[in-house]
């Protein structure tokens, strides 16, 4: 219910039979004007609703154009029989127009109409990005983003945690992303930056004492847009538990999204717990860290099979395979479809055979499997008549990324995808390190805050590669919703961490000075973790395109359109901050 002013007594959704009788004033937009000879029926339109409005004398109108704003005073009436609209909440009645008052005028012609936003291009959307929020498909993906973190918010305060603001002017460090980076007036040469998460700050939190922190936090990162990410920024539910382990962790973001999917979608949501995969596993059975796990397909290594073959494309390579049930009745178009597809990947081919209802194999692989290898692959495939084997072939690092899209486009071909549910899992057990493929160096696989598995003595006797560390994703139908770990808070083990990633204590001073200087002075074992709010939203309405849910996003070229930014600031601007272009 709205407070009554000179503008408006009810809102233009609100308006029922139970009002038929009043006299009400109503404010919004004119969406539209109906002319049936002597008496025009316009509809008005505010965020709560449309209205209909019967204006008999014309002059009401005079010089009022669509997308103007107004103000009404007139009579609820009943609608007759025939003009029932029951597609709208004021369907049964309508307002007999009084007086109309302009409130504010269209003087320029529309860029394209409201009601049709979503169907022009993204860039002209963006640039009158006001006109577009108008449509009601794109303002109640805003509506929800508001009442999905209003709820996120009494969820974590109903949990115990306590919500935090941290700086957003911060130092530059070194989390993967480029900074963006903000030239200080007061001190010459130096530079703040944006966080590109709260990371340092929660965990000072936990070593000031307090036990539980969150916050609907604001991150910075400087990378190119995607479907899933947008430029610029993006925002985090960002929380962080003193004295707790990774299961404790793990259970307050269960609870939390489990209850927000159930709340705000209709769909299956899985039950918690939800399931736990190692990395390795999801690597070897989905071929992804980002599991999709409403599709039935999974993926199963076969390189013993193939390392003395005369097959020389499976000879001593990393070979998977995924077993289709029910598709060798596929026509002929869909495995050349399959195999163009596969090209287009980097994969030089894609083989696979069927199985006959006699349980023979058809195809140019058949002939280089022995007795004993079709045994084997019928008992580790599942196979059955009917049944397609499709191989993917590569280099250990290669195989299993490949797989994973074999796997998915074969799901998204044939169907198999189960779009009425949200299917939630966690990816534990992460590597602590990998060799990074342009330098050949050990570095750091994940958060480098994060504690290894095996403490000091993992770092000590096993071999970098071997380590894996208290790191975990959520992911929800194979799309990453969040990051986590357990943090490393004993100062001794994070300096042997860090050396074996080629950092020095001196680095590790200068880089991190505020949680080095932290960790000597008592500090708590956390953990934590950071659900994406953006993607969280995106998946609950059903879009594609992360900018969707969000009020005011970038193009993908990082670009704000509608305020022109990024743009050239002025020479004077550039000299109160000691900056000089070249």
């Amino acid at each position: 219910m709205i407070k009554e002013n000179e503008y408006r007594t009810h809102t233009c959704g609100e308006l029922r039979e139970s009002d038929i009788g009043k006299t009400v004033r109503l404010a919004g937009w004119l969406e539209n004007v109906r002319d049936h000879g002597g008496v025009k029926f316009a509809d008005l339109r505010d965020q709560y609703g449309v209205v209909q409005v019967v204006v008999e004398d014309e002059e009401m109108l005079r010089g009022i154009n669509k997308e103007s704003t107004i103000s009404v005073t007139g009579t609820v009436v009943e609608r007759d029989e025939e003009t029932i609209n029951l597609k709208i909440d004021t369907g049964t009645i309508e307002v007999e127009a009084e007086s109309i008052r302009l409130l504010g005028k269209v003087r320029e012609s529309l860029p394209f109409e409201i009601d049709l936003s979503k169907d022009i291009k993204e860039d002209l959307r963006l640039k009158y990005r006001f006109l577009d929020l108008r449509n009601k498909e794109v303002q109640k993906n805003i509506i929800l983003r508001s009442q999905v973190i209003s709820f996120l918010r009494r969820k974590m305060e109903e949990l115990g945690f306590l919500e935090i603001q941290t700086p957003i002017l911060t130092s530059s460090s070194p989390e993967g992303a480029r900074d963006y980076i903000i030239p200080s007036r007061k001190h010459k040469g130096k530079f703040y930056a944006l966080p590109q998460a709260p990371q340092i700050f929660k965990q000072l939190l936990m070593v000031s004492g307090f036990d539980k922190y969150f916050q609907i936090a604001p991150c910075f990162r400087d990378e190119d847009a995607r479907a899933d990410r947008s430029p610029g920024e993006f925002y985090q539910l960002d929380f962080e538990m003193a004295f707790a382990t990774q299961e404790d962790v793990l259970s307050v973001a269960e609870e939390v999204l489990y209850e927000t999917f159930t709340k705000f979608s209709d769909k299956e949501v899985s039950k918690p717990p939800f399931r736990r995969i190692p990395y390795a596993e999801a690597m070897l059975k989905y071929g992804t860290d980002k599991p999709d796990l409403r599709n039935p397909l999974t993926i199963i290594d076969i390189s013993h099979m193939f390392v003395e073959t005369d097959f020389a494309p499976f000879r001593k390579k990393t070979v998977r395979a995924i077993n289709v049930p029910d598709c060798a009745s596929q026509p002929r178009s869909f495995f050349e479809k399959m195999l163009e597809f596969a090209l287009s990947i980097g994969m030089k081919g894609l083989g696979y055979i069927k199985v006959t209802e006699e349980m023979e194999y058809n195809g140019p692989i058949d002939k280089f499997l022995s007795e004993e290898d079709r045994k084997e692959l019928a008992e580790i495939a599942g196979l059955k008549p009917g049944d397609v084997l499709f191989f993917i072939a590569d280099s250990r690092e290669h195989a299993p990324k490949l797989a994973g899209q074999i796997r998915t486009e074969l799901a998204r071909r044939l169907d198999l995808i189960d779009e009425n549910r949200f299917e939630m899992c966690y990816i534990v057990d992460f590597p602590m390190y990998e060799i990074d493929e342009h330098t050949g160096k050990t570095v750091f696989t994940h958060n480098p805050f994060s504690m290894p598995q095996g403490g000091i003595e993992a770092l000590l006797e096993k071999d970098p590669l071997d380590i894996l560390a208290y790191q975990y994703d959520i992911v929800c139908n194979g799309v990453e919703l969040s990051s986590g770990a357990v943090r490393n808070h004993d100062i001794d083990i994070m300096l042997k961490a860090f050396e074996i990633a080629g950092y020095t204590e001196e680095d590790l001073k200068n880089k991190f000075t505020a949680l080095y200087r932290a960790f000597k002075y008592g500090a708590p074992p956390h953990a934590g973790m950071a659900p994406g709010v953006d993607r969280i939203i995106m998946l609950l309405t059903g879009e594609e395109n992360i900018r969707e849910v969000i009020a005011f996003p970038m193009n993908n070229n990082a670009q704000d359109l509608l305020t022109d930014a990024p743009k050239e600031v002025t020479e004077q601007q550039l000299r109160e901050v000691h900056i000089k272009l070249r």
